[in-house]
């Protein structure tokens, strides 16, 4: 391989890190927003009594931003630290296994400030924006013990819905243009990618009123005991809680069912209606599989990462929620019922977020590669699904996030009912 090869190699390898180090640095900073805005709606009375005495709401979120600052700088260069040992450490086995030649390297190379830097700016405006709630907590909410806006007001307030549905409906039409240009012109696709990202920011924003219904009908499917029942209701009752905490995995998994089918279409309209050498066949499959193999581990991090996010907002939710268990062991539900309440809803979430996000994932991913490739067959293809691929990633985040939600399930359970109902 020669130097312009071994140039454009670390190009492609240096664009497909940045790309991917984008879409995790965006849904670590959706998790971030969406575990401070939780921290705040638990924390309405506090920031009530605060305003009462004389505090303004800016300089409490200002507060709030600093906190990010200090967390988001510690975590990014915590990060950077663990990532050049694991780099030098993987170079060094690499060697002495015979996979890589001796050669000499910088421990500690310049580039490595650019992602600490962004790390850190993302968790400051993650933080940002997950404290705007604390502009409209007003001192009389001292004495409230509402602290999230029910699905009634939601719906009521028509700002938020009516944002979405017009993002949503120009996108579609974007994304359905760009099919149909795409039989024509590869260019479709840029009418495409305008068209799925309006109908995706559409979506994050009404995902309080889209969501919550899909999570109440997957609890119901689950049984129609107390149990079951009750976790439904949660779902509806707190939208926004429910919300905050789902929608990093419908990013995560979407992201992954996407770049999966539009390879997965890709590769099935190259083998039908391209033109290759019957031995050509096998490597360009193999390629394929390689590439899909690796985008796929890449994303899967993003869907790790909001499975984290999950389990930690719904740790944060079950500790907000303590009076609210204490009442119902008052009322006579026993601590394996209250332990399977918090699963079922944590597997309610799953399957809401996953089939949503496979649905959405499947969809643009389809119209990503039949607006690129269209114009090579002159019809309109069925989307092809590497359900192998899709189906791992959504196993492994059930796993993780239904064994996680075990530990805030065994604590909520640990504290009496007449401890809980204590709580203010």
């Amino acid at each position: 391989m020669g130097l312009s090869e071994i140039g454009q190699l670390a190009t492609v390898l240096g664009t497909v890190a940045a790309l991917f180090f984008t879409i995790a640095l965006f849904v670590g900073a959706v998790v971030t927003s969406n575990s401070v805005a939780t921290v705040i709606a638990g924390r309405t009375k506090e920031i009530a009594l605060l305003r009462l005495i004389g505090a303004s709401g800016k300089s409490l979120r200002s507060r709030t931003v600093r906190e990010g600052l200090v967390q988001g700088a510690s975590g990014a260069l915590a990060g950077a630290v663990l990532g050049i040992g694991l780099t030098a450490l993987g170079a060094q086995l690499a060697i002495m296994n015979g996979a890589l030649e001796p050669f000499t390297f910088p421990i500690v190379h310049p580039a490595v400030l650019a992602p600490v830097i962004a790390v850190t700016a993302a968790t400051i405006i993650a933080s940002w924006v997950g404290s705007r709630r604390v502009l409209s907590v007003s001192p009389i909410a001292a004495t409230s013990s509402t602290a999230e806006p029910t699905m009634q007001e939601l719906r009521a307030g028509r700002g938020r819905s009516v944002t979405a549905v017009i993002l949503i409906v120009l996108g579609v039409a974007m994304l359905v243009g760009g099919v149909f240009l795409g039989l024509a012109s590869p260019t479709g696709v840029l009418v495409s990618v305008g068209g799925g990202m309006l109908s995706f920011v559409g979506v994050v924003i009404g995902s309080p009123v889209i969501l919550p219904p899909l999570m109440s009908l997957a609890g119901r499917a689950l049984g129609r005991g107390p149990v079951p029942r009750l976790a439904a209701a949660n779902a509806v009752r707190n939208p926004s809680r429910s919300s905050r905490a789902v929608i990093g995995l419908v990013i995560g998994i979407t992201l992954v069912t996407m770049f999966a089918v539009a390879t997965e279409t890709f590769r099935t309209i190259t083998l039908e209606f391209g033109e290759m050498e019957p031995e050509m066949y096998a490597a360009f499959e193999q390629v394929i599989d390689v590439t899909t193999a690796i985008m796929s581990v890449l994303l899967g991090f993003s869907v790790l990462l909001a499975a984290v996010g999950m389990v930690n907002t719904l740790s944060l939710s079950v500790m907000q929620r303590r009076r609210e268990l204490g009442l119902l062991r008052a009322l006579g539900f026993t601590a394996g019922q209250v332990r399977r309440m918090i699963v079922t809803e944590a597997v309610a979430m799953i399957a809401s977020s996953a089939i949503f996000g496979l649905l959405l994932g499947v969809f643009y991913g389809w119209v990503g590669a039949q607006a690129t490739f269209g114009s090579l067959v002159g019809r309109i293809m069925m989307p092809s699904i590497p359900w192998v691929t899709v189906a791992g990633v959504l196993l492994v985040t059930l796993l993780i996030t239904v064994a996680a939600s075990l530990l805030p399930a065994r604590r909520a359970t640990r504290v009496s009912p007449v401890a809980a109902l204590a709580v203010d």
